[in-house]
């Protein structure tokens, strides 16, 4: 591994610090309404700097960069409290699946509206029935002429409540396998027949749906890939999402170190509890483990290579952390702990923030059972997991009752 810049690596840096630093002063001066004008403000002015898809074609409205280029921006990005999170699944995920199977007239529609901020979309994969499996959808779409009709349900579709469009996997063969009767298209959020109902969190938010589809029509000219040829569209998909969603932010060891400074436990001073401490040196010993492995990656890109499935060990490893340090520091709260005010905790919620939202990251992205899966099977060379069901029809699995 290389831990330095290049030379070239280097200058990049330079320009992009140079540049945040003049235009995030200029943005944080403007007015704005709310939360998502501000993040779509912030969005068109990257997009107007070549900051914004840095990978992307510039004649996509991209920055015709290379990837280790992004890395080096999103790295000096973070360290500037902007909000880009409303674009993530489109930008990560959506719009990539779209330049890579849609004809030149939708791209030319969609992509440079999107980079710029202009428009949000969203993903719609997972199902109440499915769990962990997107290949057992039930979603159907039933061709009529020129179109389809779609009848179903999705859930947990993220952003879905302020998204303007949206990529769906819908079932059209039950005759088939489950992983070869699948096709995807894109979609008007708003169009007739689709109802958005938001999920209440335990934090209080609303971030995730369910979204509705009743005798919704989609025309066939929207179909991202061959008709029941929608796996491999979303395998590409997901890999674009284990990416996107990366690591888990959040608190980490230095963060409960400081609290444990100052707290108590069952027997005096946390810092002071063996156990606590054991615990603290696990969870640095795998924080640096975790940065290594991303030098690995940044390495990786800066050579021009790209990273392998090894790194679907990052969010195993640190949403697994993110989840047992938040509830460490709520429960060495005693009864305090149950309070989560912002204003009445330490580092203004944060641990209650990680406590109820990395069981969600756990999910999101590719469960930890199926990450594990692949780390298993194609980073370790182990026997894939038996599947009774390769060969059987979708339409004769057994349905729970």
């Amino acid at each position: 591994m290389d831990f330095k810049d290049s030379d070239a690596e280097a200058t990049y840096r330079a320009a992009a610090r140079d540049w945040l630093d003049a235009n995030i002063a200029e943005h944080d001066a403007g007015h704005y309404p709310d939360d998502m004008t501000k993040a779509k403000a912030w969005q068109a002015r990257k997009a107007a700097g070549g900051y914004a898809c840095i990978t992307w074609p510039q004649e996509w409205g991209g920055g015709g960069g290379t990837p280790i280029e992004s890395v080096i921006f999103g790295q000096e990005e973070a360290k500037h409290a902007v909000d880009g999170s409303y674009f993530t699944i489109g930008l990560g995920m959506c719009v990539p699946t779209v330049m890579a199977y849609a004809d030149n007239a939708t791209k030319t529609r969609f992509v440079g509206p999107a980079v710029r901020g202009d428009e949000i979309w969203s993903q719609l994969f997972s199902e109440p029935a499915g769990g962990s499996d997107v290949a057992a959808i039930r979603t159907r779409a039933v061709r009529d002429g020129d179109d389809w009709v779609v009848n179903g349900q999705k859930v947990w579709t993220s952003g879905a409540h302020y998204s303007d469009y949206g990529i769906v996997l819908v079932r059209t063969n039950p005759d088939v396998p489950k992983h070869q009767g699948l096709t995807m298209f894109w979609l008007d959020l708003k169009a007739p027949g689709i109802e958005i109902r938001p999920i209440h969190q335990m934090s209080g938010g609303s971030s995730f749906n369910e979204v509705w589809f009743e005798d919704v029509r989609i025309s066939d000219a929207q179909r991202l890939g061959p008709v029941d040829g929608g796996w491999k569209v979303a395998l590409f998909t997901l890999m674009n999402e284990r990416l996107a969603i990366g690591t888990s932010g959040g608190v980490g060891p230095e963060d409960i170190l400081a609290f444990a400074a100052q707290a108590n436990g069952a027997d005096g001073p946390l810092l002071k509890d063996a156990a606590f401490r054991q615990q603290l040196a696990d969870w640095w010993v795998q924080s640096e483990g975790l940065r290594n492995t991303r030098m690995r990656t940044i390495t990786a890109l800066s050579k021009g290579q790209v990273p392998g499935p090894e790194s679907s060990i990052g969010k195993i490893v640190a949403a697994n952390q993110l989840q047992a340090i938040g509830n460490t520091a709520v429960e060495a709260g005693d009864q305090y702990g149950i309070i989560a005010d912002p204003a009445l905790t330490p580092l203004k919620g944060a641990f209650h923030a990680a406590t109820m939202w990395a069981p969600g990251l756990r999910i999101a992205g590719g469960t930890d059972e199926i990450l594990k899966n692949i780390i298993a099977e194609r980073v370790l060379g182990l026997p894939g997991e038996i599947r009774v069901d390769k060969d059987q029809a979708f339409r004769d699995l057994p349905v729970e009752a």
